[in-house]
């Protein structure tokens, strides 16, 4: 399949700016790949697709506040520093993205806090916004990590076009968030409150967690008309015995695996066996999941809806069946879903 045939007119004002008052009362569109038939509900109207025993599998990882906006030496120009990952505990080493970036060179040293409370050094180059930076710190990891999280802002994606505040550092979160390691959130699982999650359990429905720290690569724009040469970035991911023992009997009994986003499904068919079984591993997968693809471990899909052109949508297509999606996307727009990270969701059974 080609690039083009993702692409859709979003009016900008169907990109959400907020969260919904309560998580579970944002909306949701119920799509059924065997009929074809779509509904229109709420979050909280899943427990009516799911029984006793079902398996909700969710992303645990956690959002740290990568974006951080530093001056440059000697011109004091402001530079946005966004945080990738860390790449070597002891040197303080980190893959970051600067921007402008046609101002920071190696050797260049970036100042951050109104009385300059910590300095990092240009090491190295990576992409044409990517830099290695090395943080000049000689106290403690945990006062680092302070010092970090006191500096740093939850990095909202670029469309919403406003500041962080306080309340985004609970709502760009989900509820089970554990580890820290992603730069996005995986945006499916801010529907569930705890709440909601108390009542999936009492009627039955196991959670099984796995881990996929998200990158900016899984909202990189994809820049190549022909699928197949799209390279992903590749991605941190865990996925241990508790949650294959969680799904793999829910599977040999016959019960529905709900993937609670597109993060938590391309950690799970990134490890499985022949017999379509999930399988403990943890590592880095760069896997780009593109139609046609036949799905190995989940039978359902809890989503966004996603921008045009993008992995995920992509994705979602692969899931739902090409026509399918499109039709789902095209009645979002008409019905005024609300689109992206704090939106509403798609479930596709």
């Amino acid at each position: 399949m080609k690039l083009s045939q993702f692409k859709f007119d979003l009016p900008l004002n169907l990109i959400a700016q907020n969260p919904t008052k309560r998580r579970e009362d944002s909306r949701m569109m119920v799509v059924d790949r065997k009929s074809g038939h779509m509904e229109n509900k709420h979050f909280r109207d899943i427990l009516e697709y799911f029984d006793d025993k079902d398996v909700f599998v969710v992303n645990n990882t956690k959002v740290f506040p990568a974006r951080m906006y530093g001056r440059k030496e000697k011109t004091g120009a402001k530079i946005e520093v966004f945080l990738l990952r860390e790449l070597n505990k002891p040197n303080r080493l980190w893959d970051v993205i600067v921007d402008p970036a046609r101002k920071i060179r190696v050797g260049n040293k970036l100042y951050f806090g109104e009385n300059e409370e910590l300095v990092a050094e240009v090491i190295d180059n990576t992409t044409s916004r990517g830099r290695t930076i090395r943080f000049l710190w000689d106290d403690d990891d945990e006062s680092f990590k302070k010092m970090l999280e006191h500096l740093g802002e939850t990095p909202l994606p670029k469309y919403i076009k406003r500041k962080p505040d306080e309340e985004d550092k609970e709502r760009y979160q989900t509820v089970y968030a554990k580890y820290e390691g992603a730069v996005a959130a995986p945006t499916a699982g801010l529907h569930f409150s705890k709440e909601l999650i108390k009542r999936c359990e009492i009627l039955g429905i196991r959670f099984a967690e796995v881990t996929l720290h998200t990158g900016l690569g899984t909202f990189r724009p994809i820049e190549v008309e022909d699928l197949s040469k799209h390279k992903m970035d590749a991605e941190y991911y865990a996925i241990d015995e508790q949650a294959c023992n969680i799904v793999n009997k829910a599977k040999e009994t016959g019960h529905r695996i709900c993937s609670i986003g597109t993060t938590t499904m391309r950690a799970m068919e990134s490890s499985f066996t022949a017999q379509k079984l999930l399988k403990p591993s943890e590592g880095w997968t760069n896997h780009f999941i593109h139609p046609p693809y036949k799905f190995n471990v989940a039978d359902s899909l809890v989503t966004n809806f996603h921008l045009p052109k993008t992995s995920l949508l992509i994705m979602t297509c692969a899931f739902a069946g090409y026509d399918l999606a499109m039709e789902a996307y095209k009645k979002a727009i008409k019905d005024k879903y609300r689109f992206f990270s704090y939106g509403d969701a798609l479930l596709i059974i």
